[in-house]
């Protein structure tokens, strides 16, 4: 086993902590690790071989520094790449969020989720793909039972990386869903539907009918009309691959019951919501609603006592 070492520098302000639980959403997510230092995650090379990264943060975060430990078979430039392509996606560690200051610094509310998590940068899930496997396994169900899945995935299907503090997975890629048995699946509690949906899309990228990445090309409803089309996929895993998956950050997906409650409370209002009047209570801030949806989720984990501010 190999291992390299690298650094990056982050648009500040950066937290790590703050965005790795935006991207892993649950303590019990084995995909997207985290001590309360260290973040880890399996990836795979061009090779098939799977391999670890483990990233920490030096200095603070007007003056953040990432630290990237990474262990392989095969240390070379194609692999520090992808590693740091990946880090971009899973990180944000690039994405300035001046705008969304500069609105926080004239408006009270959002003043108040801004400045509590300040650091902050939206993540992206790792691949296309993966965001829309993770928004089929948490339709319809909590958060926690989709996370669960998507862990029984990951174990059953994802390349294994093994080290001195045990075996961890990669999360899988099309290739390694496509053949997926439907019962094997259904024993894991994915739905027929769901299991069907999933080595369906799965199929069809390995033979080269579907290409997840050319719907970055196109505006928001063409991508949502274009998703819409598979089957399986509806209006809110639509949303949730924009904004999870393509980085926009002006969408938030008003048909997820978790965020329109998270919302509800933010806003104080007494009533539940409906897609339409999240649209309209978002109004004032409709350039940014993937970063207020990003900020309501850290304020709800921050409750629980999940991530200290």
């Amino acid at each position: 086993m190999k291992h390299f070492s690298l650094s990056l520098d982050p648009v500040s302000p950066f937290r790590l902590d703050l965005t790795v639980w935006a991207l892993r959403r649950r303590p019990d997510n084995l995909v997207d690790r985290w001590d309360g230092e260290t973040y880890r995650r399996v990836l795979v090379a061009a090779d098939d071989k799977p391999f670890e990264i483990a990233v920490t943060q030096s200095g603070p975060p007007d003056a953040p520094r990432l630290d990237v430990s990474v262990f392989c078979e095969r240390a070379d430039e194609e692999i520090k790449r992808q590693v740091i392509s990946a880090l971009e996606r899973l990180l944000g560690f690039n994405l300035r969020l001046d705008s969304f200051y500069r609105l926080a610094d004239r408006d009270d509310l959002v003043k108040s989720v801004a400045d509590r998590f300040r650091g902050f940068k939206p993540p992206r899930l790792h691949s296309p793909f993966e965001t829309l496997v993770n928004a089929i396994a948490c339709q319809q169900f909590t958060l926690t039972m989709g996370i669960r899945l998507l862990n029984s995935l990951a174990e059953t299907y994802g390349l294994a990386f093994e080290n001195d503090d045990g075996v961890f997975h990669a999360f899988p890629r099309p290739q390694d869903l496509a053949n997926a048995d439907i019962e094997d699946l259904r024993r894991m509690k994915f739905s027929y539907q769901k299991a069907r949906c999933i080595t369906g899309i799965a199929q069809s990228i390995v033979a080269g009918e579907l290409d997840l990445d050319e719907i970055n090309a196109l505006d928001d409803q063409s991508a949502i009309d274009r998703l819409c089309s598979l089957k399986g996929i509806g209006r809110w895993t639509a949303e949730y691959f924009l904004l999870r998956g393509l980085g926009r950050t002006h969408i938030f997906p008003a048909d997820d019951v978790g965020a329109r409650n998270h919302l509800q409370r933010w806003l104080g209002l007494p009533e539940k919501m409906n897609y339409d009047a999240v649209h309209q209570a978002l109004a004032p801030w409709k350039d940014h609603g993937g970063l207020i949806y990003f900020h309501l989720l850290l304020k709800s984990l921050s409750e629980k006592s999940v991530i200290v501010t």
